[in-house]
């Protein structure tokens, strides 16, 4: 389990492949010496967590790495599966909300993806 604390600097809208798998991405700018802007995926159920969330707040996100290889190329998508709002408190509805996911996903989903 990895976690990273910042900034939410943009919430894409839900993106929806033609094989019914849908992905939400983010953005967080960390709080670093160096700030970095870094990009995380919502899937699946997890896309709920986002319903919550606001550019501007700061936010706790834990998430999973998850690497694969489609056709010799390599991809790493950072998926989130809990946010924490900046204080320290958890929303009442995203407290429950374990990782389920597989990080294993449809090579179509791949195809159509915008990597």
């Amino acid at each position: 389990m990895y976690e990273l604390e910042g900034t939410v600097k943009l919430i894409d809208d839900t993106q929806t492949f033609g094989s019914g798998f849908k992905k939400r991405e983010f953005v967080v700018t960390s709080d670093e010496k160096f700030p970095q802007d870094v990009k995380f995926e919502c899937t699946k159920e997890k896309i709920e967590l986002l319903d919550k969330v606001r550019t501007g707040d700061r936010v706790k996100v834990s998430f999973n790495i998850r690497g694969n290889e489609y056709k010799g190329r390599y991809y790493v998508n950072l998926q989130a599966w809990r946010i924490e709002h900046g204080g320290g408190e958890v929303d009442s509805n995203l407290a429950d909300v374990t990782d389920s996911s597989s990080g294993e996903g449809n090579l179509d989903d791949l195809e159509e993806s915008p990597f």
